[in-house]
């Protein structure tokens, strides 16, 4: 393969949703920067729609548009993979032979999903009623499970953090069980969450409100039970968890309806390389998401590494950040913006019921309404399958930051 060299202003690695509405807040503010995203798929997806998806709530198809429909002009889309970083150069190589040279460099690539991570679980996903909101094929078979389900046990789990969303886990098993609670056969069958954390929820404050919304619900809770095998055919599930002395203790679970959630790791071309911290994520400053070692690279998203709840809310917020701040080093000024953590989880607790849970840095309430967030209200619910999708589309994506700015800057 040929090697080629190409050279941008602004390089972003990552065409999810904060590398595209990253570059259209940045060309919103100076037209004229030259800027690529590195991204080798052809399509778009807004990710927190899936779990209505799961619940008949939302029609797939309206949660993914074409990559080319979504990236801003005048950007340079370069269709690869990235396989490499040499930072002390500002260089990258992708897939595809190309070496690319950068000013400044954002890493907003994601996360990796480790499917295969869980014995026997890729042989039987979309089928033998074992299924995952976490991907746009299988959500939809979420919901043929859900209605299929009139008898039995349902089981719905959750890895350790961190993860995309850590609320959509249960997301699934409310609005699952909200409906077999409208059909009236709630009753006829045994819910099971098995958390492989030690708490139902990262911040303390909203967890007597959903432990309520479990018992309402009659589901079991699991914590520190980890999913370790599937065999969908035999419809069992084993799970794991250490006693008070450390022992591990294996458990067969069987199972008419199993809703997984599978272990997320950060991407390999990310971890064995220099730009990651110890545990593999992009090291980046908490409060500027500057790398610490590479002043002209930023973290941006679920990739990188400040202890923030992994949600699209989140990254709508770290664009602002981000924005101002690169810009300022680009011309040679303080960086005048902090991050604060913010991150938001609108957990649906049933059909028309919904908590949203707003908080930042060492679980900090952080209302964007003036109300006590903890309890479920129902205009959260027309927030999330509605005013949401339309905000992401039309106004993140697009650069327009309406109430995505922070209250006011940490530095002036």
């Amino acid at each position: 393969m040929t090697t080629t060299t190409r050279t941008h202003d602004i390089v972003i690695v990552g065409g999810g949703s904060g590398g595209i509405a990253l570059a259209a807040s940045l060309l919103r503010r100076q037209a004229n920067l030259d800027i690529a995203i590195i991204e080798p798929s052809d399509q778009h997806y807004y990710q927190p729609a899936w779990t209505l998806v799961g619940a008949g709530e939302f029609d797939v198809a309206s949660s993914v548009k074409t990559m080319h429909a979504v990236m801003p002009n005048p950007v340079k889309w370069i269709k690869s993979a990235v396989t490499s970083f040499a930072p002390d150069e500002s260089t990258l190589s992708c897939e595809n032979g190309e070496v690319v040279q950068y000013q400044q460099l954002i890493v907003a690539a994601g996360l990796t999903l480790l499917w295969d991570a869980i014995p026997g679980l890729v042989e039987t996903l979309g089928k033998n009623g074992v299924t995952s909101n976490y991907r746009a094929d299988l959500a939809p078979y979420t919901w043929e499970c859900v209605q299929a389900t009139r008898s039995g046990t349902a089981l719905f789990t959750q890895p350790m953090v961190p993860i995309k969303c850590a609320g959509a886990p249960q997301k699934a098993l409310y609005l699952s069980a909200a409906h077999w609670q409208k059909k009236g056969i709630l009753g006829n069958i045994h819910i099971e969450f098995h958390n492989a954390g030690g708490a139902l929820f990262s911040v303390p404050d909203f967890i007597p409100n959903l432990q309520a919304q479990m018992a309402s619900y009659s589901a079991q809770v699991n914590l520190g039970s980890t999913l370790v095998a599937v065999d969908g055919v035999a419809k069992k599930a084993w799970f794991e968890s250490k006693d008070a002395d450390g022992n591990v203790q294996r458990v067969e679970k069987s199972f008419d309806m199993l809703h997984v959630v599978p272990p997320q790791k950060p991407h390999r071309f990310i971890k064995e390389g220099p730009l990651a911290n110890a545990d593999g994520w992009v090291e980046v400053d908490n409060a500027t998401l500057q790398h610490p070692r590479f002043a002209n690279v930023f973290g941006l998203g679920d990739c990188m590494s400040a202890p923030n709840s992994k949600t699209a809310a989140a990254i709508r917020k770290q664009v602002v950040i981000l924005a101002e701040n690169l810009l300022a080093l680009r011309a040679g000024k303080p960086m005048p913006m902090k991050y604060d953590g913010y991150s938001a989880c609108p957990i649906t607790v049933g059909h028309h019921k919904l908590i949203l849970a707003e908080f930042g840095y060492n679980g900090v309430l952080m209302p964007t309404f003036g109300k006590d967030p903890t309890p479920p209200r129902a205009i959260g619910w027309y927030m999330k399958k509605y005013l949401f999708p339309w905000l992401y589309w039309n106004l993140m994506l697009k650069g327009r930051e309406w109430f995505a700015r922070p209250k006011k800057p940490a530095v002036k």
